[in-house]
């Protein structure tokens, strides 16, 4: 009799410990220094917890571009080996201590299939080691009504009630919202989210796309040897990115429909407003209808009726926005019988971009909406912090509202850098972990500046939004790379670093203010002696003799990424992009160093160095920080064995060399002998 009642027991104690830890598991709260939200390209490079409502990284590109075409480039041949240098030609990838973690693993087509991204990812994801939490969807996020000495932090709530607290938030959601406009009959608009993707389903159909974006071109280039004519409306004339050096305007790869336009084959783009415009439909009865019922079937076109473009002002009044209650006896005449949209339409589709998904925050959390970018986006400080919400910071392309038109902060090849820029930004204020910085001596500052404008890739994919800063320090200077630059007025706060009275540098790469016929004849300049009218992409120096201010910020002139300088340098555009020419690059970047620094920067030979020192009392630096230390030009292993062979440097003079220098450490090898290209031959 006892054994089944201690067994009935022993079960209910069982059940009530299993509510108990299920009760605690989705109701207690775990906490974090750092939460991550979003799984996407962004947000993986941050190595904290990351939060993820989906079953796996990338989400968006399962879905997104919905004709699985990235126009992202993917250049796997430079003739290169250099991997900074290739993540120029390389949009795809994401940074890491990994040089063999990129994209051309998974795909080796120049515009990869959109289904190779999320592979990419989730091989990133893997091979890193990355803490990533899927099937956590975030709904609500609020600041922590206490503040704790560490910060006031911020509470996260998923699908189950589960609390997740962080003393750091960083968003990195991308953007997911469909961007809509309303409208009188906005309602029988298809959207780019949902439309079919077949072209057979556009067969012998009239189309007009709203937008002239790449989603507007990308739908309108897979139906276009389908649909009997495409329109594309949108209020401002197509913009190309060739033209504009901005990748979020119309790519090439998806413009085919500018030759059929033009080339007087059906299609066409117009200019107009759209909360001015209705979409009607001409309403047919029933008898016409079914006499049509089979020509439709046979043709795949809507039976519903023709969609009309007009004014919303031409209409009857209407109450609302809903187009049930527009008929064909309220379908007005228009204005001009020649108006470019006056034939029907089998089809309206919705092409006009994404927006930032601002619902999830409630107004403790809630960064504003951007002053550009038609408040699309969130507003965020120059070092990617949103404004009003401290120790939230926005990733990825949501923090393009810093750059939007003008670099390519939103998209992966730019924002790669300003995740790892917002790193090092966290990396100070939180462990007192100081901006990364490279002591150099005076005297290979040019050799370095020569090899960053020739390999970098931060500088040269965020032209005019990272740039590289050299403070100097007298007879040395620190150098410090991609720091934000509209951030300039709190660079001391920062990056730990301090200005001393020598003042600064900033090298920046941006292309010209000149507005050319970028096809044209003259569009590129190629006399030294008249840098400062290059069109192209090229470097840029810029001089201080101490930090500009805020005010200064909000007051440089138009176009340019920076205040007025002391003193400014700009090197030669170059067809190859390559600024080593001894003459058109490396002696005018000397003779700008040596009026910013008033120290002679030029290079000897050792018997020139040999007399100079016997015939002054203070020989060139170039001779004092060289010759005199029994310091040449910067050796690398190959160098020295070559030496060593020949029997020009005995084996104990190896110890006098840089390598063992601790105020120049190993990565002046890197620059190998590139310092002979500042040699000048005018003694």
């Amino acid at each position: 009799m006892d054994s089944p009642i201690l067994l009935l027991l022993a079960r209910l104690v069982a059940l009530v410990q299993c509510f108990h830890d299920d009760y605690h598991s989705h109701n207690s709260t775990r906490h974090h220094d750092y939460c991550v939200l979003g799984a996407g390209p962004a947000g993986l490079q941050m190595e904290y917890i990351i939060l993820e409502r989906n079953s796996g990284p990338g989400s968006f590109f399962n879905i997104y571009p919905r004709h699985r075409k990235l126009i992202s480039i993917n250049k796997i041949y430079t003739g290169r080996r250099n991997r900074e240098f290739n993540l120029r030609h390389d949009w795809n990838s994401l940074l890491s201590d990994r040089p063999d973690l990129l994209l051309q693993r998974v795909s080796r087509e120049l515009y990869p299939d959109a289904d190779s991204f999320p592979r990419y990812l989730s091989m990133y994801v893997k091979e890193l080691g990355l803490k990533v939490q899927y099937g956590v969807d975030i709904g609500k996020i609020r600041a922590s009504e206490s503040e704790s000495p560490r910060g006031r932090g911020y509470i996260l709530t998923d699908q189950r009630g589960l609390d997740y607290t962080c003393r750091v938030l960083l968003v990195s959601t991308g953007l997911w919202d469909p961007q809509k406009v309303q409208f009188e009959g906005s309602d029988l608009v298809e959207g780019y989210e949902s439309i079919p993707v077949d072209p057979e389903e556009y067969k012998d159909q009239a189309v007009l796309i709203l937008g002239k974006g790449n989603s507007a071109f990308e739908t309108a280039q897979s139906i276009l040897g389908r649909a009997s004519r495409i329109h594309l409306y949108s209020p401002s004339p197509v913009r190309l990115a060739w033209q504009t050096h901005y990748v979020g305007d119309l790519r090439a790869v998806n413009n085919e429909l500018l030759d059929t336009y033009q080339l007087k084959s059906l299609d066409g783009l117009v200019e107009g407003g759209l909360e001015d415009i209705a979409i009607v439909r001409n309403g047919e009865d029933e008898k016409k209808r079914s006499g049509r019922k089979k020509k439709c079937r046979s043709s795949g076109k809507d039976k519903r009726g023709k969609l009309f473009l007009t004014l919303a002002e031409l209409l009857d009044s209407l109450d609302g926005k809903n187009s049930s209650k527009v008929t064909a006896t309220n379908l007005p005449v228009y204005h001009n019988d020649n108006f470019s949209l006056r034939q029907p339409y089998d089809r309206v589709i919705r092409c006009l971009g994404f927006r930032f998904n601002f619902s999830i925050f409630d107004g403790s959390a809630r960064p504003p909406s951007s002053e550009g970018a038609r408040g699309r986006l969130p507003g965020v400080t120059a070092w990617y912090e949103g404004r009003g919400t401290p120790d939230l910071f926005v990733l990825g392309t949501a923090a393009h509202s810093r750059d939007y038109r003008s670099s390519a902060g939103g998209f992966i090849h730019g924002f790669r850098y300003t995740v790892r820029a917002v790193h090092r930004v966290l990396e100070l204020r939180y462990h007192s972990n100081s901006w990364p910085a490279i002591k150099l001596s005076i005297s290979q500052l040019q050799s370095w500046l020569l090899r960053r404008v020739n390999e970098a890739s931060g500088p040269y994919q965020m032209f005019g939004v990272l740039g590289d800063i050299i403070l100097l320090r007298g007879s040395h200077c620190e150098y410090l790379e991609e720091f934000p630059l509209q951030a300039l007025p709190q660079f001391s706060s920062l990056s730990g670093h301090q200005l001393s009275k020598h003042g600064l540098l900033v090298l920046v790469l941006q292309y010209g203010l000149n507005r050319t016929d970028s096809l044209g004849p003259g569009r590129a300049e190629s006399e030294w002696t008249r840098a400062w009218r290059s069109n192209f992409l090229h470097p840029v120096l810029y001089y201080y003799d101490k930090l500009p201010t805020e005010r200064d910020m909000r007051h440089r002139p138009v176009g340019w990424p920076l205040p007025r300088p002391k003193a400014v340098h700009h090197m030669i555009e170059d067809f190859l992009t390559e600024w080593d020419g001894p003459i058109s690059h490396s002696q005018p970047l000397r003779r700008f160093l040596e009026h910013c620094l008033h120290t002679d920067l030029r290079a000897f030979y050792a018997e020139s160095c040999f007399r100079l020192s016997l015939t002054n009392r203070k020989p060139p630096l170039f001779c004092r920080q060289g010759y005199l230390r029994k310091h040449g030009i910067v050796r690398n292993s190959q160098l020295w064995q070559h030496a060593h062979e020949a029997g020009l440097m005995p084996g104990g003079q190896d110890s006098a060399s840089t390598d063992t220098d601790p105020a120049f450490p190993n990565y002046l090898t890197r620059a190998g002998a590139s310092v002979s290209s500042a040699i000048n031959l005018d003694f």
